[in-house]
């Protein structure tokens, strides 16, 4: 990783914690408010492919993370970094009670299955994103599958309790 990125994010997004967790990744946590501007200007850096978007359920906080991890193929200067590619993880905290967040598709337009996926497993309302239809599930649920106070034991019971049983003969 480039010494100097990590003191570019700092320099324009002071509200950002920078830590390094590998030699080739960044982890940056910032306030939801900057999400949208932080990944815009790691991607003008040359961080221009979104990996992945995934969500992690803090229930005892009361919160979401979503966490966003994008890649450059070369250095963030345009050179080839020779050691593989750099990663940037961006974090941030959402209320889980109010679970809503914008969509990033206007910068990563490769975000839209990984934000419908959350928005069904997680129940996570991405406003402006042009389609929020079942991507994985077959039926509705109480309580999105993922969150962990979802209750598979009961909703097996439920489900599996629901089967008729079929007579053998005789």
């Amino acid at each position: 990783m480039d010494k100097t990125l990590p003191e570019k994010i700092r320099e324009n997004f002071p509200n950002a914690d920078v830590s390094s967790v590998e030699e080739e990744r960044l982890a940056v946590t910032v306030p939801k408010e900057e999400l949208i501007d932080i990944l815009s200007f790691v991607k003008n850096l040359g961080f221009d492919h979104l990996v992945m978007v995934s969500c992690v359920d803090w229930i005892d906080e009361g919160q979401f993370e979503l966490v966003y991890i994008v890649t450059s193929y070369v250095s963030y200067n345009g050179e080839s970094s020779g050691k593989g590619r750099q990663h940037i993880i961006v974090k941030i905290r959402i209320d889980r009670s109010k679970a809503t967040f914008r969509t990033i598709i206007p910068v990563y337009q490769n975000a839209e299955p990984y934000e419908r996926e959350i928005h069904e497993l997680y129940g996570v309302d991405f406003q402006g994103h042009p389609r929020l239809t079942p991507l994985l599930l077959e039926r509705e649920y109480p309580v999105p599958p993922f969150r962990k106070d979802f209750d598979s034991r009961n909703y097996v019971k439920e489900f599996f309790d629901s089967i008729p049983e079929i007579e053998e003969e005789k």
